[in-house]
């Protein structure tokens, strides 16, 4: 392993993550909210750590193999989240314990969406922009972002993208260059934040909630500059350009290019991914009005479909965002949710989840052996749309959502250790490992009851979901280490 390269790269990564504390200290001045001096703070050391990380191996100019890519990826994830939480454990409010501040960090940066953070209304404005923020930098991911970079510093990236990029519909690249592929990819994120923003500022909200709430929204991360969340604007008009934007970032984004390339939206409706999202979607919107209506939880069908809509929305797309406490929901509607954000939305997206185009291909699966009981010696394959999936494809993905299945009980076990019952053990499990935000049960109103190995194991369930579990779980293998 490629150490000294490893650090001259990490040392890099935190110099460009340093200057992420300047718009907070813009935010401060502009507000005169006194949270200013956290940020200096945070910058300098981040700053000094990494220019003494450079410069240390400096030298070193040895190309990245495919295991130092997966490590950095891990490494830098972890002590992005460490740097990341110091604003929050200096500023005077809230001025969080390490523990607390690291979990909102990661809960940021995953675009998690969970906090342990009370009286947000009233927290310092650079405080709610810093944590918007960590949303947006989460969205795409940090490392994409570092490939677009890395190449013009002499640093191969290849390596950095693939570890990153684990999910199905990231194998063809858009462009052939990795470096074009994340500038291609930033460009559309950044374009649909702009978007989402004016649409909210033009609908009512401050310029200040518009650009927060829009970082959150196509990051689908699930972070709010107000306690109430979305409720807080009481607006239709609000909620259904949410319901847009939380589509759109919860969408395989080479759909977006192809799209915009071609001025020609028939490609979304020619993705069996994308249409399945919708039409899972739009079946749970129905099952959940219907149940609505049974139970007259709101004054008319409209309040139920509106309801029904952004919620699933949200909680389909694992941004977490709320209009109502849908844990609070009758029958089975909030545990129907649970499952949606289990499963997800796109691949290639900025939601979590194990993505839809996996449980198409698991029930695809399931499909052809019953079909073999039936025809034992035909040659049934598998197809996405027009194209036969490899069946090496097919044994990963079911390795994938067999390991998933038992890190969720692993989850839910050692939750329930520390003190919960299940029903909010599985709760936070989907919280976390679904970089959901939400949950049922004894956190529903937040996660600072929580005890502090109960966080810890949030900590690592939120990680291990963003980095879509084997690119974490790969550094345990002893053969890993071996090669």
């Amino acid at each position: 392993m490629q150490i000294t390269a490893i650090f001259r790269v990490l040392g890099i990564l935190l110099m460009f993550f340093s200057l992420s504390m300047l718009p907070p200290i813009g935010v401060a001045f502009w507000y005169g909210d006194g949270a200013w001096m956290a940020f200096v703070i945070a910058l300098i050391i981040t700053l000094v750590t990494g220019l003494l990380c450079w410069f240390a191996c400096r030298h070193s100019k040895n190309e990245l193999k495919a295991k130092d890519g997966f490590f950095i990826v891990v490494l830098f994830w972890s002590v992005l989240s460490l740097f990341g939480a110091l604003p929050l454990m200096i500023a005077q409010h809230p001025h969080l314990t390490f523990t607390n501040a690291v979990f909102e960090s990661v809960s940021g940066l995953t675009t998690t969406g969970a906090t342990v953070l009370t009286g947000i209304d009233k927290l310092p404005h650079a405080i709610l922009f810093y944590r918007q923020q960590l949303q947006f930098l989460g969205g795409m991911g940090i490392v994409v972002l570092a490939v677009a970079v890395l190449p013009m510093l002499g640093i191969g990236g290849m390596q950095l993208y693939r570890a990153e990029n684990t999910s199905l519909a990231k194998e063809s690249k858009l462009t052939p260059r990795v470096a074009q592929t994340a500038k291609l990819l930033w460009y559309l994120y950044v374009g649909l934040v702009v978007l989402c923003a004016l649409a909210y500022w033009a609908a009512g909200m401050s310029l200040f909630d518009a650009i927060c709430q829009s970082f959150s929204t196509v990051a689908t991360g699930g972070f709010s500059t107000h306690d109430a969340s979305m409720a807080y604007f009481n607006s239709t008009t609000i909620n259904m350009i949410g319901c847009v934007f939380m589509l759109l970032g919860g969408t395989n984004f080479s759909l977006h290019y192809y799209a915009l390339q071609k001025m020609n939206v028939s490609f979304y409706l020619k993705d069996i991914e994308f249409k399945t999202m919708i039409i899972v979607f739009a079946i749970v919107i129905a099952a959940v009005v219907m149940m609505f209506f049974l139970d007259h939880s709101f004054p008319n069908i409209l309040s139920d479909l509106e309801e029904a809509t952004f919620n699933t929305i949200s909680i389909g797309t694992t941004t977490g965002l709320t209009v109502s406490s849908w844990q609070k929901w009758p029958y089975v509607a909030p545990i129907l949710m649970l499952f949606l954000a289990i499963i997800g939305a796109s691949a290639a997206s900025t939601s979590g989840g194990m993505k839809m185009v996996r449980m198409i291909l698991l029930v695809k699966q399931g499909s052809r052996e019953i079909k073999r009981l039936i025809h034992p010696q035909g040659v049934i394959p598998i197809k996405l749309g027009s194209v036969i999936v490899d069946n090496n494809l097919l044994q990963a993905v079911s390795g994938f959502v067999a390991v998933l299945g038992i890190l969720y009980v692993i989850t839910i076990i050692s939750l329930m250790a520390c003190g919960l019952d299940f029903q909010s053990a599985f709760g936070n499990s989907v919280c976390a490992l679904g970089n959901l935000g939400i949950t049922v049960g004894a956190n529903a109103s937040g996660f600072g009851s929580l005890n502090v190995v109960g966080k810890w194991i949030m900590v690592v369930g939120m990680l291990a979901g963003r980095l879509e579990v084997f690119s974490l779980l790969v550094l345990f293998s002893p053969s890993f280490w071996r090669r």
